[in-house]
């Protein structure tokens, strides 16, 4: 991850991308050579880049400006939807602003060689970093946090940090998934965790504890399982959860993924969905409306909050006045049919409840 792909004459790697027909994730793939390209389109980025006179010239670009005119994104897992949602909505604003982007994928944590990667990652040669839902442990943090690099963090909570956050607002849309659940006639609620790396578990447990305590209702820990993000884990926490003598009669999952793992054991339990359990997930991913049935979710502002992002990052990287240290945005619960009135079926009509107001 030391070398970076810089144009001449003005010729960013959007630019090339363009000419390509590609987008520039896979251009910057098929110059990286870091993800799987076809050789007929890594050809035609190679014949536009050589067309528009773009080369691997980044020492020339810092000698005359002072900067590269790269961005980073550093993500952990290119196979989560959500993540990739981000990741398109930044490269979008990168865009705007006549600027290029890299994608690094850690795999996992940057610092597990001693921190080794994360310090040729904060030497490599671009001008800020945005890391979305980061994987982040303490030594970790403290180096980004000394680093003079500009960075950005997407969906981090852990705690409290210096550099600046964009994060949607956890605690409240989950309070109001809860709430619904209660609304309809629910009082055994489940919920299953997810990873404590980015601390937005922590605090979409935090508004499932909430909403439950607003209603009088006592939490029961039985009902709180551990997932890790993934389906597969949602999976084995839901089958505990409804082997359960007096299982819960609705599930609040801490993300999609985990719900579709969900989907899957209420199915293997012999359950119809949402006669017998309700289900909510938290992200609304890519093809949650088309689920059978199509399930409940949180959704956050990704447009908005990406934009937020680039743009603190930008200006930190001009040094620019008003910068701000966390923005959080509200989101919004979309009803579908995956909840119902316990042993009621409902109608599958989509609904959006407003925004709640952020309490960041």
């Amino acid at each position: 991850m030391t070398k970076e792909w810089m144009g001449k004459m003005g010729t960013t790697l959007v630019d090339v991308a363009e000419a390509a027909g590609v987008s520039t994730m896979t251009a910057s793939r098929a110059f990286s050579g870091a993800g799987y390209v076809a050789e007929e389109v890594k050809a035609k980025v190679l014949e536009a880049a050589a067309s528009l006179g773009y080369s691997p010239d980044a020492a020339a670009r810092m000698r005359k400006s002072g900067r590269t005119n790269v961005v980073g994104f550093v993500v952990t897992d290119m196979t989560s939807t959500v993540i990739n949602e981000f990741v398109a909505e930044m490269g979008a604003v990168v865009h705007e602003h006549h600027m290029d982007l890299l994608i690094y994928n850690t795999f996992g944590e940057l610092d597990v060689d001693g921190g080794k990667r994360i310090s040729e990652l904060l030497d490599s040669l671009w001008d800020g970093l945005v890391f979305v839902t980061p994987r982040m442990t303490e030594p970790y943090l403290q180096t980004l946090e000394k680093s003079d690099t500009p960075v950005v963090l997407v969906n981090y909570c852990a705690r409290e940090t210096s550099l600046p956050v964009v994060i949607g607002d956890n605690v409240n849309c989950s309070r109001d998934a809860v709430t619904h659940l209660i609304d309809l006639g629910h009082r055994r609620i489940g919920f299953i965790r997810g990873t404590p790396y980015s601390g937005q578990s922590a605090e979409r447990e935090r508004g499932y504890r909430l909403a439950l305590e607003q209603a009088g209702i006592v939490a029961d820990e039985r009902l709180v399982g551990q997932g890790e993000f993934n389906e597969h884990t949602g999976f084995e926490a839901a089958r505990l959860l409804l082997a359960q003598p007096d299982r819960p009669t609705a599930i609040f999952a801490a993300n999609d993924a985990m719900a579709i793992g969900c989907m899957r054991a209420a199915r293997e339990a012999g359950l119809k969905l949402p006669d017998q359990l309700s289900l909510v997930g938290f992200d609304d991913m890519a093809g949650a409306g088309m689920l059978q049935p199509g399930l409940t979710t949180l959704r956050h502002p990704a447009p908005e909050m990406a934009r937020a992002a680039v743009g603190e990052l930008i200006r930190r990287i001009h040094n620019e006045p008003g910068k701000r240290q966390r923005m959080t945005f509200p989101g919004e619960l979309v009803i579908r049919a995956s909840t119902a009135p316990p042993d009621v079926a409902t109608p599958g009509k989509e609904r959006a409840r407003r925004p709640r107001k952020s309490a960041a």
